[in-house]
């Protein structure tokens, strides 16, 4: 048994597998802290206002947002509450179903995320750039793309356009 895992941690996928989780954490605490250092962002925080800005209206149903950032509804509120807090997303019910809640971007949250990302999608381009050539980074982003999740988005239930918003909701 000892033979087979020693074998098995010498595999092509399992080197991938440490590779790619170290990678990640790595360029995760990067990125993390040059968003905090310029922007007072967690990468948690910039990838919840972009989301909602690519949204339909800006808004999103809460749950559905703590799907796109692969957060627990409990993480959402924790994270969207600082966010509400410092005015660059807002609560927003649905009017035709009040069980339905919405995070909703402010004006203050995209000018936030616009002055973000120049930063940032700078810092993510260098991160690369240095290390893979234009044709490597071609392949490694199809070969990511293969993966479940990376390269699909699901649709809401209650999508935004179908539900006036009540603005300020609580809960």
């Amino acid at each position: 048994m000892t033979d087979q895992v020693l074998t098995d941690q010498e595999s092509a996928a399992l080197q991938a597998w440490v590779r790619f989780l170290r990678g990640h954490a790595w360029a995760t605490r990067v990125l993390s802290a040059q968003l905090s250092s310029e922007h007072g962002l967690t990468i948690n925080d910039y990838e919840a206002l972009l989301l909602l800005a690519q949204a339909d209206e800006d808004h999103m149903r809460r749950v559905d947002l703590a799907a796109g950032l692969q957060l627990t509804p409990s993480g959402v509120t924790r994270l969207l509450k600082g966010l509400e807090q410092v005015g660059l997303v807002e609560k927003a019910t649905c009017a035709v179903d009040a069980r339905v809640t919405y995070a909703v971007l402010t004006g203050d949250g995209r000018r936030k995320l616009e002055e973000a990302s120049r930063s940032h999608l700078a810092a993510v381009r260098a991160m690369f750039e240095e290390r893979f050539s234009e044709q490597e980074l071609e392949v490694l982003a199809e070969l990511l793309g293969r993966l479940p999740g990376a390269a699909e988005a699901e649709p809401g239930e209650c999508a935004p356009g179908r539900c006036a918003l009540q603005p300020g909701a609580t809960s």
